[in-house]
């Protein structure tokens, strides 16, 4: 039985003005801030998270989704 593929689209909302966008995640990498393009806020994970899209997506980070445990 094949793993199932990772969801790579993720929608990161914006916790000081609301403003969302659908990113691509990176399988390759981590990312640890995202500039809001509405408002400007530098955004960065949340303690316990290991990126962005976890703190701030609609859809966890690759490597949570196929339970390694965090971003490579």
């Amino acid at each position: 039985m094949a793993a199932a593929e990772p969801v790579l689209l993720s929608e990161i909302t914006c916790p000081q003005c609301g403003h969302q966008k659908t990113e691509t995640m990176p399988t390759d990498a981590c990312i640890y801030f995202y500039e809001c393009e509405e408002c400007g806020t530098l955004l960065k994970s949340n303690q316990g998270d290991c990126c962005v899209f976890c703190s701030f997506g609609s859809v966890k980070c690759p490597p949570i989704q196929m339970g390694e445990g965090g971003c490579v």
